[in-house]
């Protein structure tokens, strides 16, 4: 007969109720970890669309293979909406009223973006820009996760 676990064995300890302050202060740390995080994929965003925006096409496609394939339009659209995500990631910083839509909207968009970005760097088996998506998936996921639900 199988045996099952009951939730007093030794093998599953429960775990300690928090006090009212411990839980404050692991709700602050969990905030400034996402904020660190957004921060920094903003200024990467943000300086991936302004070069996109203002470098010349011959620059571009000596760094990044896949503008040479596409138009200049293109690129530079693509830097505007790169910029303009970036700011939404830090748009309640800007103002609390606008609450958490902005944020949420610019997170999923980034890592649609990182993700449609990541496939086009394996398909051109750039392994350096497709590892850098990979990294940014990696930042920007859990700012999405842990972002979503209201505290």
């Amino acid at each position: 007969m199988p045996t099952t676990l009951s939730p007093q064995s030794s093998s599953t300890r429960p775990r300690p109720t928090l006090s009212p302050a411990q839980t404050r202060l692991r709700a602050e740390y969990r905030n400034l970890a996402l904020w660190t995080l957004q921060g920094w994929v903003a200024m990467f965003f943000l300086a991936a669309g302004y070069a996109k925006i203002s470098e010349p096409m011959d620059n571009l496609v000596a760094l990044m293979t896949w503008p040479a394939y596409v138009s200049e339009s293109l690129v530079r659209g693509l830097g505007i909406v790169e910029m303009v995500l970036a700011l939404g990631l830090i748009a309640p910083l800007a103002s609390w009223t606008l609450g958490r839509g902005p944020l949420l909207i610019a997170a999923a968009g980034l890592i649609g973006l990182e993700t449609v970005m990541l496939a086009v760097h394996a398909v051109q088996l750039d392994v350096g820009l497709a590892l850098t998506n990979v990294a940014l998936l990696a930042i920007t996921i859990p700012i999405l996760l842990g972002r979503r639900v209201a505290r």
